[in-house]
């Protein structure tokens, strides 16, 4: 992990000068969720040249001491504007940078952060899925976004979750979680106890499609352990900011099941994978964004999970 990292500081030395002559976008919009808590909103789409992989939910949180960054976006360029952002704020420095999950679109503007009074957070199975998935990662990024991902490297946690653990901002205290298997295998959430905000990172999507890159089964739990919170404000990985709660639990929930339940009959009426892919889950098609998109890998991961139980 040592090689790694200097890998990558390396690399964003060099590429930051080319990131520097880009046309990158100046301003990323931030609002205040609550008293020194703030959101900037990614795009309900896919990552591309229009959006320039600006598609998560990303932010910051101030205490009296220094600030954590809660996810970083999908891109170094989104990583610097978000550093711009927070210091139009406050010039406290940045002591954390916490990770959700290992999905590129929330943590590939980590090397916008990197520096000595700066760790970087996240559960204790993020670096084996950061080892697997950089390169497919990166070369999907580049092919996507060319020059504007310029910069964009992995840069691994240097603090490990495997429970809980508490973050003291200075009078202000964060709680995070790691969760079983569910989104995916190494999901947190943070708790800001000042403010009563959860930030569930994808474990929650709004409006947009779920997608499984876990365990259909494990997301369901974690999704009823988190129903029985209440916070006062909710910060999803994806889209709107406060949703109704835990009513936007219920809808994702609802998917989940239907598409357990679409699978598990098409099992026992003995049909293939790719026939199941055409007919499960479509009842939920008009519910959500982006479901052409991700409903057949959907399936496949519910299929192939299910396929091994007795």
């Amino acid at each position: 992990m040592f090689r790694w990292a200097i890998g990558a500081l390396a690399l964003i030395t060099v590429a930051s000068r080319s990131v520097a002559a880009t046309d990158a976008p100046k301003n990323l919009s931030i609002h205040a969720v609550a008293a020194s808590v703030y959101v900037h909103l990614g795009a309900q789409a896919d990552a591309s040249l229009e959006n320039r992989g600006d598609i998560a939910n990303i932010g910051f949180i101030v205490g009296k001491r220094c600030i954590a960054v809660i996810d970083s976006g999908g891109t170094l360029q989104i990583g610097q504007q978000l550093s711009a952002a927070i210091r139009s704020v406050s010039q406290l420095p940045i002591c954390y940078v916490i990770n959700t999950h290992v999905h590129p679109d929330h943590v590939f503007g980590n090397a916008a952060f990197v520096g000595p009074d700066t760790e970087f957070v996240g559960h204790s199975h993020l670096p084996a899925a950061f080892a697997a998935r950089r390169e497919n990662y990166l070369n999907a990024l580049t092919r996507v976004l060319g020059d504007t991902a310029v910069g964009s490297v992995v840069v691994p946690p240097t603090i490990l979750i495997t429970d809980t653990l508490e973050l003291d901002l200075g009078e202000r205290k964060l709680t995070l979680t790691a969760w079983r298997t569910s989104h995916t295998d190494g999901d947190l959430t943070i708790f800001d106890a000042a403010s009563q905000t959860l930030w569930t990172g994808d474990l929650l999507f709004i409006e947009r499609t779920p997608v499984i890159d876990g365990s259909v089964r494990g997301w369901l739990t974690t999704l009823d352990e988190l129903s029985k919170q209440r916070p006062a404000h909710v910060v999803p990985g994806h889209g709107p900011v406060d949703p109704p709660w835990p009513q936007a639990i219920d809808a994702e929930a609802h998917y989940l099941n239907i598409l357990i339940s679409d699978v598990t009959s098409a099992q026992r009426n003995g049909r293939t994978l790719s026939q199941t892919v055409e007919t499960a889950g479509l009842s939920e098609r008009n519910q959500w964004l982006l479901f052409d998109n991700y409903n057949r890998r959907n399936v496949t991961a519910c299929y192939t999970e299910l396929e091994w139980e007795d």
